[in-house]
């Protein structure tokens, strides 16, 4: 009785420290200009507003927790009406740290009303050793909304010696336009990730990846991104179908990958990069 007692107290005492947050945004159109509906935040979440892109409503995403781990929940909830434009990144990179078993969970949802235009361009997501990441994203698009995303990840900082042996990152992307699921997605990587990294068939000994996602999307995009094979550091493959373009991106370290990605980003001239990027 007393164990069961003791258990459920640790359990108590966890989960009772453990990081929560929560953003909810909306944003809409007046004058020409995109501007805050309704702003919540809640525990160690906020957003920023600096009004440093003169064409789209800039906002900034600040974790003061310093980081996540295991047990931690966060969400984001992101709606934009009709018309309204935006502008998403975080003020650094997101660490994630040794989890002793629960994952830290992040979940995503972007819904772009009729006309309007979402750039979402966080930093990237560090993983430590023995980290546990689970993701979702869910995006809902009107049928004449626009929408860039990227996601990157690194696991471990190769500058700081830093290896990921062990842990767990599940992914999972659901993109809707106009009601239609038009791209699914779900990346798994647990075990002995630095081993699977290292396959051939895997990414070849890369730590550093990322996923651009550009709706609409055409061949010109990439054309113009194979233009720019002979300046990357690391591997970069595009593919368009059903109105959308998708850029893969693997390097050997964030640096690199950071490279590749401002140059193919700043290339096809569809945002302005947030200044924390180049800073």
């Amino acid at each position: 009785m007393r164990t069961a007692i003791a258990s459920r107290d640790e359990s108590e005492i966890f989960a009772a420290n453990r990081a929560a947050g929560h953003i909810a945004l909306v944003a809409g159109a007046a004058r020409g200009r995109t501007r805050r509906i309704r702003v919540q935040e809640d525990g160690s979440l906020r957003v920023r507003f600096p009004n440093a892109t003169p064409d789209a409503l800039e906002a900034v995403l600040v974790n003061t927790a310093g980081g996540m781990t295991g047990g931690d929940r966060f969400s984001i909830d992101i709606s934009l009406e009709p018309r309204a434009s935006m502008v998403v990144g975080t003020a650094a990179a997101e660490k994630i740290y040794r989890s002793t078993g629960p994952a830290a969970e992040v979940a995503v949802k972007l819904d772009v009303g009729a006309g309007s235009r979402l750039v979402w361009l966080p930093q990237e997501t560090i993983l430590f050793d023995r980290a546990n990441l689970s993701r979702r994203i869910e995006i809902d698009l009107a049928d004449d909304a626009s929408l860039l995303l990227c996601e990157s990840v690194v696991f471990g900082r190769s500058a700081m010696g830093e290896a990921v042996a062990q842990g767990r990152f599940m992914d999972r992307w659901r993109l809707r336009r106009g009601g239609r699921l038009i791209f699914a997605e779900t990346v798994r990587l647990d075990g002995a990730i630095d081993r699977k990294l290292a396959e051939a068939a895997a990414a070849a000994g890369a730590i550093a990846m990322a996923t651009l996602l550009i709706v609409p999307g055409d061949d010109g995009m990439a054309a113009t991104v194979r233009g720019l094979v002979a300046t990357f550091r690391g591997e970069v493959g595009v593919s368009v179908w059903n109105g959308l373009a998708l850029a893969r991106f693997c390097a050997r370290d964030g640096a690199a990958l950071r490279h590749d990605l401002i140059g193919v980003l700043t290339a096809l001239g569809r945002c302005s990069l947030p200044r924390l990027w180049l800073s």
